[in-house]
């Protein structure tokens, strides 16, 4: 099946962050007592403005994502002060795999019949593989950067704000953009005051720290 769009899932985040991280940064100061039921939002921003960084690594989340390649994964897991759970090739039979197809190539008949022709004769390759007997963890070899592959991502905040940083600049790569900038979008709900300062320009799918 042909996937153009990724998807991205929330799956799991600290318990009220903005107020931990809050309580983290005033214990480096012992103004505890000046905590209020709104007073995470302007410390945190400031916190981040000073480059007091370290306290966003107390909150964390976790994100499930779905319809995007190797080609994209391979990119992500360089970040690596982070934790993640991938779909193996190894142990998940690949005969009827999902594939990623690139704008560029949807937009040209030309091409994507070349696109099409050649990730139905990899399957039948690898399926022929399998039938011989040959096991998933060699037959592996000559699948295509192009499949789907699905994973679990989990980051502290601090990371995340690098993460956005480096993948959302417009000279990173389409695809990971995409799939970070769904990840922002979910951040600047969750957790605004650590988040909300990325500013989002949506024709070119980027996004930059004001504070920055």
């Amino acid at each position: 099946m042909e996937i153009h769009k990724p998807e991205v899932a929330l799956l799991a985040i600290t318990p009220s962050p903005e107020k931990l991280i809050e309580e983290a940064g005033r214990t480096c100061y012992l103004s505890l007592s000046k905590m209020t039921d709104e007073s995470e939002k302007n410390f945190i921003r400031s916190a981040i403005k000073r480059g007091h960084h370290s306290i966003l690594e107390h909150a964390t989340a976790s994100f499930r994502i779905l319809g995007a390649s190797r080609a994209f994964t391979h990119q992500l897991v360089r970040h690596r002060i982070a934790s993640y759970s991938q779909q193996s090739q190894r142990y998940v039979e690949e005969a009827e795999f999902n594939y990623i197809v690139p704008d560029d190539i949807s937009a040209s008949k030309e091409a994507i019949a070349v696109y099409r022709e050649h990730m139905e004769y990899t399957r039948q390759a690898y399926i022929k593989l399998r039938e011989l007997g040959i096991k998933k963890e060699d037959a592996r070899f000559l699948l295509p950067n192009a499949l789907e592959s699905q994973i679990v991502f989990s980051a502290n905040f601090r990371e995340l704000r690098s993460v956005f940083n480096l993948r959302l600049d417009k000279s990173a790569q389409w695809e990971i953009r995409r799939v970070c900038m769904q990840m922002l979008k979910i951040m600047q709900k969750e957790a605004p005051s650590v988040f909300g300062d990325f500013i989002i320009n949506e024709v070119d799918c980027t996004a930059a720290s004001n504070l920055v």
